[in-house]
């Protein structure tokens, strides 16, 4: 019972670290457009990477939820449900997809290399899938702003690919780099409650 209630308090401690982490990562921005430049999609990856994929979906819901009742935890320190009509709202949608899949390619094994790349890869491609037409739907339709598809894309995605490189390279990095103490330290304090 000790036990069960101790990991259920350290369950929620790290999902609110990694929630308190991508509001950081807003607060870290360049804006160029529609969409600015942020740390928040390398605190989604690395949360699938050392929280699992339950763990990490919900510290992104929880990020979410937060912002949409006026926390001012999105990029701009803005927050409400008037950030639903933002052209950038569909990749914070994303981060939930992300995160959960990203925690699901690298939890079920010893994630080698090509894996951790495949993984960060993966949830890059879902944060595009979801912010990038969300972004064409506000800005098209709801403010008839009538930008081409290739515009939307530099506006969206291209511009940012260079960053998120970079962002990709630090995440596979720190990931192949924590799993393994994380790992270490959770045996060991499994080791501990048990004695």
């Amino acid at each position: 019972m000790y036990r069960e209630q101790s990991l259920r308090v350290r369950d929620m401690a790290q999902t609110g670290i990694f929630t308190a982490l991508t509001a950081i990562g807003a607060f870290i921005s360049i804006p160029i457009g529609p969409v600015p430049i942020t740390l928040q999609s390398f605190f989604v990856l690395l949360s699938g990477f050392i929280l699992g994929s339950k763990k990490a979906m919900y510290s992104q819901i929880t990020y979410l939820l937060l912002g949409l009742i006026g926390f001012p935890i999105f990029a701009g320190f803005t927050g409400g449900l008037q950030s639903l009509f933002k052209p950038s709202f569909g990749f914070i949608i994303g981060y939930i997809a992300a995160a959960y899949a990203v925690g699901k390619l690298t939890e079920a094994k010893p994630a080698s290399l090509i894996g951790l790349w495949t993984a960060v890869l993966t949830g890059t491609i879902i944060i595009y899938a979801f912010g990038l037409p969300y972004m064409y739907y506000v800005l098209n339709i709801m403010l008839s702003s009538n930008l081409s598809l290739l515009r939307i894309l530099q506006l969206g995605m291209l511009s940012f690919i260079p960053g998120d490189i970079l962002k990709s390279v630090i995440t596979v990095f720190l990931a192949k780099r924590l799993k393994g103490t994380l790992g270490t330290l959770g045996t060991l304090g499994t080791l501990g409650t048990d004695l």
